[in-house]
Order: C-alpha cells, then structure tokens, then sequence
C-alpha cells in the first residue's frame, strides 16, 4: 500500500486556497476532499475605520433642521449645482453683507462655506461672532475648525456646547472625541445622542463602540440602524456578522447551502446594499456568494467591480472564473494585477500555471513571490517543483519551511520524502505533527506505518481517524481489521463507505461478506436466464468494472450459474488476460463444455505456469487423451507439485497410470 500525498501539483487541484494559519485547507493536495475557495473568511482584513474619513462630515448649517444634522453626508452648505460660478460669487457676497450687518444665520453659513473651503483664518471670526450670537451650527463648525488646527480640547469644548443645544453632527464628534481619549461612558453617552437624533455616522459610532465592550445586542441594533440610512460600510459589518453567524448579528437562520458553506439571505442583501454604494470587500464577498450558487455571470460582474476598485483579492477571484471558463490568457492577467499588488495566492496561481506549461523558472519565480507575500504555500508549491524535478534536496528544504510554518500537507510530504529515503524515524513526527494539524492523508500514512511495525492497535487508531474523515483507503483497512476481528456490521459499515469511495478492492470485500449471508438459490432450469441481480452482485460487478480480478471471475461465476454463457466468458476473459489464474481456468472450462478443447488448453497452459494445480491437471488429462502420455505425465507431476491436496493425489494416480502405460 502506497503513502498519499507525494506527486501533487498546485494546478491540478482547481482551487487555490489561503494561507497556512487559517481553517483553508493547503493548497496543492489532491486529497483534500473540500478546498476552500480564494475568498472565505480569511478574505477579513481590519474594518474599514470605524470612523469616516476626518471630522468634516459634522459640518452643519444654521439652514439645517433642528435635531436632523446631516444624516453623516456632508451638507451641500447652499451650493446649486445648476449655478455657475458668477451666482456662487453673487450669493457670497450677499451672505459677506449681510453678516457685516450682524446678521448671525449669515455669519454661520459664510464660516461654514469658507471652511470647506479649507480658509481657515478667514472662516475663524465669522464662526465665532455667530456662536456668540448663539448659533449652534457656528458652535459646532467652529470645533470642526479648531479640530483641524489642533486644539481637540478647546474644539470639544465647542462641540459641546453646539450638542447640549441639539446638534446631532456636534454629539457624534465629541463622543468620538472622548473615545479617542479612552472615556467610553462620556463616548457612549455623547453618541447615543447623535444616534437617537437620526445621525448615521453617529449611529455607527454607537455600535462600534458597544461592540468592543461585549454589548452584542446593542451593536447589532445600531449597526442596523445605520446600514438601513446608507451606511456601507455598516452595512457590510452587518453582512459578515451574518456570514459568520454570529448570535448577536441576526437570528442565526440560513437559507442556502452551497457546497457545504450556508449563506443567510440577509447577509446577501447587506452584501448586495454596501457593494451597490463601491464597498470593494463588500463586491467580494457577494461574489463568493453568488460563484458558490452557480450564478458566475454576476460573481464575475462583482469580481470585476472590486478588482477595478484595487482589491487584489478579487482579481485573483476574477481569474480562477476566467481559468475555469478556458481563458487562462485573461486569467493570467488579473492573477498577475492581484500578485503585483502582493496577493500571494494569485502568485501561487501563476507558478501553478506555468508549471503546467513546463516553464518552470517563471513558476519558481512567481512561488518565491507568493512566499514572499507571506504565502507557505508558496514554499509548499515550489518543493512540488523540485520533488517533480528530482531535485530532492531543495524539496526537502522547501517542504521543511513551509511545515514549519504550520502547512500541514507540507509536513505529510515531508515526512513522505522521508520515508522513501529509509528514514522513517524522522517521518513519524512529521505525519504526527500533520495528523494533528488535520491532514487525513497523514494519519492514513501513520496508519500503514505503525501497520507496518505490526503495531496493529496503535494503526487501527490512524485508520479509524482517517476514515472519519472520509478517507477511502483507510475505511477499507478498518473494514478488514473488523472482517478479522469477527464484527461483520462494523466491517460492513466501513466497506460499504470505502466502496462508496472508490475501492474496487471494498466492492469487491463487501460483495464477498453480502454473498455469504444470500440463502442457497435453486437450481435455474436448462437454457433459463434468470435477470435479477442480487446486491452482492452489482457490488462485484461494480469492482469489476473498475479492474478487480477476483471481482471480475466472481462477476463470472455468477453468470455462468445464471446460465449466461456471455457474460461469463466476457468476465472470465478480462480477468485471464489481467493476469489471474482462476479465470484463465474458468475461461478454459467454459470453452471445454462448449466444445473448444483446443482453446481451453490455451488457457489452461497460462493458469498453470502461473500456478494453477487444477489447471495442470486438466492438462494433463487433455494430453493423456490425445495419447500423448508423455507430455500427459509432464503436466500431471506438475499438478503434484502445485497442488492442493485433493488435487495432488488424483493427479499422482493419473501419473503413475500413464508411467505403467509408457513403460508396457
């Protein structure tokens, strides 16, 4: 029995997955029965701030509706886009005249209009004549200004005062303001403000900050409530809360399962609302949703948004949709605008594909960039490329960083290079250290090693783990282990996965233990065919169809007892000309009673060089008949010797028949 895990190669997998360190599963293996796709959770980088940009979005106007604020977009601050640029300088100067009268509504909006302007020194006594004149959009714009030229205390003092008036914009800026100082109650108080008063940025704030001290039902009711004004990237916080779920984010109900991953449909919808609003991560993630569904002509559309919009991850996503469509030209393309930008599974997507196309130095190349984009798959990748190469000792290099890095497929074909070296005291902690990391290919492999020091319950251990997990081969070792054990229904139970699996050899097995328990069946009339096939039956004929020796002679028999003279020679010959002795045998039976002696002793001839007594004795009959005693008595001390004892004793009495007969 051969170890698994050492001739993969990266592009032969189809999916490129994550980094080592995260739950993907290592790239490069054929065996692992679930890859994870190119954008699951470990896509989660840190949160876009959970602040907006600068503290300009709390300008407000004295125009504004008490208690509304700006709803966290910036107030257009009375510009009509519709006007050009000689009314924008008409109405300024009216405002200018009207607070050189002492007008205080005029004097706020001139500040705010020249402070978004950036005039700071001009902006200044506008905004401050008209807080003294008691206007709050000043009081709070004036803290926006003295923010911004680095008096944060003297600004919070403004914010206040424009907040205990009612100012939402100025609430939010001094909660965060106090958050920004540590002051968490002051911070939540002064948000909760914003945030009751409609303010979305406030709103926002209020989560992330109940978030962070564990208060989950409250982060999740803010965080809604801004994503519900517009908010993206609340409403992509939403989202992934939902994706992962989490308890607090959502009911925790799921609507979808798509290759084993479920995707709650409110997730989508917060997905689909920050993507719509250019939320990169956002577009991403609904892709993955939509690719895993099937629908790749919209992932593809969202890929290409986020890609466009300079997430590398996406182009990556963007190319494995193209490479499985059969544009591996343009797939290239975005792998190579996502490597560049330090993606290192899309580098590990370009060494995988020109190691398909033998141009191993720009494959070398691109696995040392994606090791060095922090990739282990990278190092993993690149011993595959050595280990193809024969260049043993630079895989054993490479395999030995990217398993002490955690890759776990790395450690089992560490331990397998090992192990074809003679060294198998240093392949046991390698397989041990990747059993224990989750690799199913290595604690099969520990298995057959511990099998092969006759540490038989220590192997039935690895076995039982592997075929846990799925592992075909392993299933098959546990179900024999049981058939010896005398446990035929845990026996069946693992030859029937194993078959279920693959193995010709657990068909075969499971087929033999469901033939012992049939009752005897009736004599079949002469030239009756009888059609139904039993269980055991299509159990063998499945294992036959896939090579099974044994399977195809039993496939045979079962046949030729149905009378289906075909069939049976059919299966009988597939299994002579694989090699095995019994069906050559039974092939030659089956032409002798058709009258086809000459062709039976064909095959005959090839069963008993390869062994066959009974073969060996039929020939020696055939030839004794013929007259030619000789060869008669050749062949019948050949059937001495091959045996068994039955056998043996008829073929010695024909012997020595044919001696006195020779002799006379």
């Amino acid at each position: 029995m051969d170890v698994m895990g050492d001739k993969a190669t990266l592009f032969e997998t189809g999916r490129f997955v994550q980094p080592s360190g995260t739950e993907a599963a290592p790239a490069g293996t054929p065996y692992e029965t679930a890859y994870e796709t190119a954008y699951e959770t470990a896509y989660e980088t840190a949160y876009e701030t959970a602040y907006e940009t600068t503290y300009e979005t709390t300008y407000e106007t004295a125009e504004e509706t008490p208690g509304m604020g700006s709803a966290g977009e910036t107030p257009d601050m009375g510009r009509d886009e519709s006007r050009d640029e000689t009314g924008e300088d008409v109405e300024e100067v009216h405002r200018r005249l009207a607070a050189e009268s002492g007008d205080a509504e005029a004097m706020s909006v001139l500040g705010a209009l020249l402070l978004r302007r950036g005039d700071l020194d001009g902006a200044e006594p506008h905004l401050r004549a008209a807080t003294t004149a008691g206007d709050r959009a000043a009081a709070n714009n004036l803290g926006v200004l003295l923010h911004q030229r680095g008096y944060p205390d003297e600004a919070a003092g403004w914010w206040r005062v424009a907040a205990v008036a009612g100012s939402a914009p100025a609430a939010h800026a001094l909660g965060r303001h106090h958050r920004e100082r540590g002051d968490e109650p002051a911070a939540e108080y002064w948000l909760r403000q914003a945030a009751e008063q409609g303010h979305v940025l406030g709103a926002y704030a209020l989560a992330d900050l109940l978030e962070h001290r564990g208060d989950r039902p409250g982060a999740e009711r803010w965080m809604r409530a801004a994503a519900e004004r517009g908010h993206r990237e609340a409403a992509y916080r939403l989202a992934r809360a939902l994706d992962r779920r989490e308890p607090v984010f959502g009911d925790g109900r799921r609507d979808a399962t798509d290759n084993g991953v479920a995707v709650p449909a409110e997730a989508e919808q917060w997905y689909r609302q920050a993507a719509a609003r250019g939320h990169r991560r956002a577009a991403l993630h609904l892709g993955a949703i939509l690719e895993r569904r099937g629908e790749l002509k919209e992932a593809g559309r969202w890929y290409l948004t986020s890609a466009k919009d300079g997430e590398p991850r996406a182009a990556c996503a963007l190319g494995f949709l193209l490479r499985d469509a059969g544009d591996t030209e343009n797939a290239a393309v975005w792998w190579l605008r996502a490597a560049q930008d330090g993606d290192g599974n899309a580098a590990n997507a370009l060494g995988a594909l020109y190691a398909e196309r033998n141009q191993t130095q720009t494959a070398e190349r691109w696995y040392r960039a994606a090791m060095d984009a922090g990739d282990d798959n990278g190092a993993y990748n690149l011993a595959l490329l050595c280990a193809e190469q024969g260049r043993t000792a630079q895989a054993e290099q490479w395999y030995r960083r990217a398993a002490y890095a955690g890759h776990r497929e790395a450690a089992n074909a560490l331990a397998v290079l090992l192990l074809q070296v003679g060294d198998a005291a240093g392949a046991e902690p390698w397989f041990s250290k990747a059993a224990e990391a989750g690799s199913v290919d290595a604690a099969f492999n520990l298995g057959i090693l511990f099998a092969g020091r006759r540490e038989d319950t220590v192997a039935l251990r690895w076995y039982e783990r592997a075929a846990a997990a799925g592992h075909t081969e392993a299933a098959l070792q546990v179900g024999i282990a049981r058939l010896r054990e005398g446990d035929e229904q845990a026996a069946e139970r693992h030859l029937r996965c194993a078959a279920g699996g693959g193995s010709a050899e657990a068909a075969y097995r499971l087929a033999a233990v469901l033939d012992a328990r049939r009752p005897p069946q009736p004599a079949h009339e002469l030239g009756e065919i009888v059609h139904e096939k039993t269980e055991c039956e299509e159990w063998y004929e499945r294992a036959a169809t896939q090579g099974h020796r044994r399977a195809q002679v039993r496939v045979g028999m079962l046949a030729a007892a149905r009378g289906d003279v075909v069939q049976a020679a059919r299966w009988y010959r597939a299994a002579a000309e694989a090699g095995s002795r019994n069906g050559a045998f039974n092939l030659g039976l089956l032409l002798a009673r058709e009258g086809s002696e000459p062709e039976a002793a064909v095959w005959w001839t090839r069963a008993a060089d390869a062994g066959h007594g009974r073969a060996a004795l039929r020939l020696a009959l055939v030839y004794a008949r013929r007259g030619e005693l000789a060869e008669g008595q050749r062949w019948a001390d050949r059937a001495v010797s091959l045996g068994p004892g039955e056998v043996a004793e008829r073929a010695a009495r024909l012997r020595d028949a044919l001696r006195e007969e020779l002799s006379a």
